[in-house]
């Protein structure tokens, strides 16, 4: 495994307890940053902390609570002085059924963890970064952002706009050394799939050319390096993390 260069930096994982979150905390940790969990399964933040050791504190937290997300964001920079990079994995799936028959209810809330969510932590942690000059921000999006799946009306506009979101942010801070991006993963093995149906997740392998689901520690990879010091050009960009399935 190569070494990156996080020594001394701060990062805030939402979602950091498990999947996803919680491979790029570990990776995050192994290469000297000190990393804060936010989720909202205070069990599962704290269980995930202590495997992690010293370098990782959870804390509990709703995304899609607003007020939450500002007051939390306060007392982090209190007690740890700074945030320099912010990797918003927190998200849910919602049902899989055809769009005419998508639940109110569940649209809008997997609009408020997927997008919201995204929204009121980069709204409430980019401006300490204007602050000090330099902030790194990942947004996990989704190859369904790209495509738009079927079955998955919400899950896919949600992922769409956080790609879009992520554009605006990322050439409204080019002027300072801020970088936000995102990555468009497809599938990967987490808790995820317990919210899909059997046949959903056939169909989303089946549109993987590398014939296998995305590995977290891949994921890890690349966020990781999207938020060290090094990434220093690119931002208001997506990369893909599809296994070649992404046509653009």
């Amino acid at each position: 495994m190569n070494q990156y260069d996080l020594e001394d930096r701060t990062a805030v994982i939402t979602g950091g307890g498990q999947g996803i979150g919680f491979a790029v905390a570990k990776r995050m940790a192994a290469s000297g940053a000190k990393v804060l969990l936010w989720d909202r399964d205070e069990a599962v933040a704290e269980s995930a902390a202590r495997a992690l050791g010293e370098r990782a504190q959870a804390y509990e937290v709703d995304v899609s609570d607003v007020a939450a997300i500002d007051t939390l964001t306060a007392r982090c920079i209190d007690e740890h002085g700074r945030i320099d990079a912010l990797v918003t994995s927190a998200g849910i799936t919602g049902p899989n059924v055809p769009t005419i028959d998508y639940p109110a209810e569940a649209w809008q809330n997997v609009m408020e963890v997927n997008l919201n969510g995204v929204f009121y932590c980069c709204r409430a942690i980019i401006p300490h970064m204007r602050t000090r000059g330099y902030g790194r921000v990942v947004n996990i999006a989704s190859v369904a952002g790209k495509e738009g799946n079927p079955n998955a009306p919400a899950y896919s506009a949600s992922k769409a706009a956080v790609i879009a979101l992520t554009k605006s942010l990322g050439k409204e801070h080019a002027d300072i050394d801020i970088a936000v991006n995102c990555v468009t993963p497809a599938a990967a093995k987490t808790r995820l799939f317990d919210q899909m149906t059997q046949e959903h997740i056939d169909f989303m392998l089946s549109k993987i050319p590398r014939g296998r689901f995305l590995q977290v520690d891949e994921a890890a990879t690349m966020i990781t390096w999207l938020c060290t010091e090094e990434n220093s050009f690119t931002t208001a960009s997506s990369f893909d993390l599809s296994g070649g399935r992404a046509t653009y």
